[in-house]
């Protein structure tokens, strides 16, 4: 099954091989990697092609689903929102970047927010989950956004651009997103 959704601002559709070279520009810069946990710097040729592959394949096993953020005024691809679903566990992990150019919009928040819905409502998965750089407060601040509540830091858990970086981690059940929303 392929899944699309609009939010007030954004269109989030599956990549296209198309969007391999604004993939790779936007998640190329240094700024954009460093904030991520899986974003290689410098950014490789080919990188982009292959990870869309790669995620299509997936989405089709319903094992991970990674969605394009476009704006709908302009049609201009932005960043990405995803999930990736253990189906032993009915749980997923929530990942999520956005270019430089579109920090502090809320972007990444109302794809977020989404794909949270499509988590629980249509997937019917139990929990989820997400984790960040302690570093990159903007990221954990859209988990809270979203309701999500944090479970807790990992120290040194990553060693990230030559030094050990501490994760928090942040959860959401089903029953505490029917409650909320």
């Amino acid at each position: 099954m392929v899944y699309k959704f609009e939010t007030d601002r954004l269109l989030l559709r599956y990549f296209e091989l198309s969007d391999a070279s604004r993939v790779q520009d936007l998640a190329g810069n240094e700024e954009v990697a460093r904030t991520t946990l899986s974003i290689p710097h410098p950014y490789p040729d080919g990188a982009a092609e292959q990870w869309i592959v790669n995620v299509r394949q997936f989405s089709e096993k319903g094992e991970r689903y990674a969605f394009a953020m476009v704006k709908k005024e302009d049609g201009l691809l932005i960043g990405t929102v995803s999930i990736g679903i253990s189906k032993r566990h009915n749980h997923a992990e929530l990942g999520y970047w956005v270019g430089k150019p579109y920090w502090g919009q809320g972007y990444a928040t109302e794809a977020a927010r989404r794909i949270l819905q499509f988590s629980f409502e249509e997937l019917h998965l139990n929990r989820i989950f997400a984790a960040a750089i302690i570093t990159n407060p903007g990221s954990y601040q859209v988990m809270r956004k979203i309701g999500m509540k944090e479970e807790g830091v990992f120290h040194q858990h990553i060693f990230t651009w030559g030094k050990y970086e501490d994760l928090v981690f942040y959860g959401m059940v089903k029953a505490d997103y029917f409650r909320i929303k």
